[in-house]
């Protein structure tokens, strides 16, 4: 989001009144000899404490400061002699360089801060204003309205209805992977995540795509799902088939989004890496740190090459990765499960497997092996501090 957007929003915020409308070519004096800005009738209080009365002209006069970064003295004015009928903003000085066809589909903001003190904010770019609609629930059919502050969308109801929205949007289920990326993809564009808050948080952003994705997903299985479901069922059998199908494909996405979401975050991370990547009597772990070139090449330091198991719960399945990688000794686990046994603790311990967990669910581990763990965000760092030995990270 830009600086400008941001600005619009503090503005609207703090303003007694604030409106919006896009600048048509009217405005400027392309389809006629009128000049300056037109402001509907429903919005004629922004100018004047009373309305117009037909009959009569009034005007006054204020000072609007543009973009944060110059002030014109500006005239309001209703027209109400002969057959005109209109409010406008006028008398912005020479050089004013919003009236002109180049802005034209622009939105303008106009905001009383004060009782003759204005800001005006020109948003050029669809991408700031799309965000400003989604900021206060409007659309292009809602400008030309007052802007109500209080009205503001929230980010999570914003993420909930970007998820309905999409889901709406698709013609057949998306594959597990496209589905996280599409989650992951919503969740950072309605938070503002960046690449650097997921170096500096991916412990925290890793559980919201999790979370996100699984939101989405139920989404889809209302889309696709509601018209099996809302009809009755011919039989005992087709009833059941359809509960195995959907319960296959929830197991089925449940298993490798984690995976999908531990890619992302090692790829926003800058970390070479491999996933399914081939190693002995054809194992494929789930990562391998730099990758099967390295691993198989016996040149390449085997305490420079890390592994990485992924594995949303790991209570019966940790021993799994023992024999995944025979080159490396200690093997690291990513698992979400809260909590894990202090005897399986102390046999992980023993095969020399560590466990890397969500930050937010150390301390529900037993206390005697915390020292044990490793955060994401730790793993991350000691992968990248291994490879920094031998390439720019």
């Amino acid at each position: 989001m830009s600086d400008i957007f941001n600005y619009a929003i503090s503005q609207v915020n703090h303003s007694r009144k604030a409106f919006c409308r896009y600048i048509t070519a009217n405005d400027v004096s392309l389809t006629s000899h009128q000049e300056g800005f037109y402001v509907p009738k429903q919005a004629a209080s922004l100018l004047f404490e009373e309305p117009g009365v037909k009959g009569n002209n009034k005007d006054r006069f204020v000072k609007i400061r543009w973009q944060d970064d110059f002030e014109t003295d500006s005239r309001f004015i209703y027209y109400g002699t002969g057959t005109r009928n209109e409010y406008r903003i006028t008398r912005f000085g020479r050089g004013f360089p919003f009236l002109t066809e180049e802005y034209v589909g622009s939105l303008l903001i106009i905001c009383q801060m004060d009782e003759d003190y204005y800001t005006g904010i020109v948003l050029e770019h669809d991408e700031d204003i799309d965000e400003f609609f989604a900021e206060y629930n409007l659309s292009a059919e809602k400008t030309n309205h007052f802007i109500d502050p209080n009205v503001l969308v929230t980010p999570d109801e914003k993420l909930r209805q970007r998820l309905i929205e999409i889901a709406g949007t698709m013609t057949e289920f998306p594959e597990t992977r496209e589905i996280s990326i599409v989650a992951s993809q919503i969740y950072n564009e309605v938070f503002g995540i960046t690449e650097n808050k997921i170096l500096g948080e991916p412990d925290r952003i890793l559980r919201s795509w999790i979370k996100t994705e699984s939101d989405l997903f139920y989404q889809f299985e209302e889309v696709f799902y509601r018209p099996m479901y809302s009809t009755p069922f011919g039989s005992i059998k087709d009833f059941a088939d359809a509960a195995n199908s959907f319960l296959n494909r929830r197991k089925s996405r449940f298993g490798k989004s984690l995976e999908h979401h531990l890619a992302h975050i090692f790829t926003a991370s800058r970390l070479r890496f491999e996933e399914q990547a081939i190693t002995e009597d054809k194992k494929r772990p789930d990562f391998l740190f730099p990758g099967s070139a390295e691993y198989h090449d016996f040149l390449f330091p085997a305490d420079d090459l890390t592994f990485l198991g992924a594995k949303t719960t790991c209570k019966d399945r940790w021993r799994q990765v023992l024999n995944e990688a025979d080159r490396i000794d200690t093997k690291y686990l990513f698992t979400l499960q809260p909590s894990i046994s202090a005897n399986q603790l102390q046999e992980m311990r023993h095969e020399r497997v560590v466990l890397v967990i969500p930050e937010d669910n150390r301390n529900s581990f037993d206390t005697r092996y915390k020292d044990d763990l490793l955060s994401l965000k730790q793993f991350v760092g000691m992968v990248r501090e291994k490879q920094a030995r031998h390439y720019t990270v």
